[in-house]
């Protein structure tokens, strides 16, 4: 069996992060599969029930990958409030050498890549690296379950998204790839208040919508209805105040000491970037390389910052710059792990109530069957590379699991399929719009 190929034809791409093509990934030799089941976002409920109900697959796919990189190790990292999970996949990797489970404890950002490669391997991913310079290849417990079914021939056509928030019934549900965010929240039994905007992804590192019109795609992992008076959104919206940060940053260096990458020894400092800023100064020095570093979690603006800035925003603007000025970041670990890292983790709960959704925190469980939705638009770029090439014409029949986009030559794609049987009503530079 030639995993590679069946994972290309299928259409995998990472769904826990940006997207990036797995049939690249995976083509190499490592150490240990890691399994992300850590779900990183608050409120997001998708990976855990995806352990729950589908153990089988997430092991195979977790098998599979140690076969094609040849790695004697397979663990599947998880959250020890994840009860029912760990039930079923102990139950699964009883007769599978070599897999096993790493419980986490439940801290934000557990389910950051290189939070999990350091818990499992004890071992620190490089600025500018990836886990494999270490000996490690990590793959979300969703992306696994599409290898699985890869080996079957089935490409990926559907998605399992977590709605909550501001919705009268929080739900996990199947939709095909395409479906609109106005579907998502009619499955969850529509809004519970007026005046909410959207959030595409987790509160902490999703993206703001004003309206839910907007495609589901391979890495999309919630929406979450918000009142537009929440003061999530003034964290979340508001244009970065450079005057604000000249005249209230007092250096107090909580952002910095909160940091789980700087835990980590990667010299990300945002107090010292927001001094940079403040002076209009390159105070950074030779340390500039931490920019690179940091995974925007926002700890340092909606948890660490006392006076309500964002050095967040400070870190993206400034890695902004410098990639746009040509600058890359030195594959390079350059400190020491913090001996009080364990003490320095920040309980899920705490950013929960810090962020005032407390009232969002509910179960969403797992509706089983596919929504049926009559229109999909299907976006031609949902992964890391080249958007996808239209491989059919308007007005033709297609049949779900059909190819309709392909990767383009010689370019990092991912190829795309029909997530629903019906005819082909549109083409444009970004979708492809099927009607049932």
């Amino acid at each position: 069996m030639d995993i590679i190929s069946k994972i290309r034809e299928a259409g995998i791409v990472g769904e826990g992060g940006a997207g990036f093509p797995t049939h690249v990934k995976v083509n190499c030799k490592a150490e240990c599969v890691i399994a992300n089941g850590a779900e990183c976002e608050p409120l997001l409920r998708v990976d855990q029930q995806i352990m729950q109900y589908y153990p089988d697959r997430v092991v195979d796919g977790v098998v599979k990958l140690m076969e094609q990189t040849g790695a004697p190790r397979g663990v599947i990292a998880l959250k020890d409030h994840y009860t029912e999970a760990i039930a079923a996949l102990n139950k699964v990797i009883a007769d599978k050498p070599g897999v096993e489970l790493h419980i986490m404890k439940s801290t934000y950002p557990a389910g950051d890549e290189q939070q999990i490669v350091y818990s499992v391997m004890k071992r620190v991913v490089p600025t500018g690296g990836l886990p494999l310079d270490v000996g490690a290849v990590v793959s979300n417990v969703s992306t696994l379950t599409d290898i699985s079914r890869a080996m079957e021939d089935k490409p990926v056509t559907d998605k399992y998204v977590t709605v909550g928030g501001a919705v009268n019934h929080p739900v996990t549900v199947q939709v095909p790839i395409g479906t609109s965010g106005e579907e998502l929240i009619k499955a969850a039994g529509g809004l519970a208040v007026e005046n909410c905007a959207f959030i595409i992804g987790g509160p902490c590192m999703g993206r703001v919508s004003q309206t839910a019109d907007f495609p589901v795609t391979k890495t999309t992992g919630g929406l979450l209805a918000i009142p537009r008076t929440h003061p999530i959104f003034q964290k979340k919206s508001a244009e970065l105040n450079l005057k604000m940060v000249q005249a209230v940053c007092c250096q107090c260096s909580m952002c910095t000491q909160m940091c789980p990458r700087n835990a980590l020894g990667l010299h990300v400092e945002p107090h010292k970037a927001m001094r940079s800023v403040a002076a209009g100064l390159n105070l950074l020095g030779e340390n500039f390389n931490g920019i690179f570093s940091c995974c925007d979690c926002g700890i340092c603006t909606y948890y660490a910052c006392n006076f309500g800035l964002k050095p967040s925003k400070v870190m993206q603007t400034l890695k902004q710059g410098l990639m746009g000025s040509g600058v890359k970041p030195r594959k390079e670990v350059y400190g020491t792990v913090d001996g009080g890292l364990e003490l320095k983790k920040l309980p899920v709960s705490r950013m929960i109530s810090r962020l005032g959704i407390s009232e969002y925190d509910v179960a969403a469980p797992m509706q089983m069957d596919i929504l049926p939705v009559n229109t999909v638009k299907i976006p031609l770029k949902m992964h890391i590379g080249a958007p996808s090439t239209p491989v059919v014409q308007k007005g033709q029949q297609v049949q779900k699991g059909q190819l309709i986009a392909d990767i383009p030559e010689k370019a990092l794609g991912a190829k795309i399929h029909a997530s629903i049987t019906g005819t082909v009503t549109d083409i444009t530079a970004d979708a492809i719009e099927i009607r049932g």
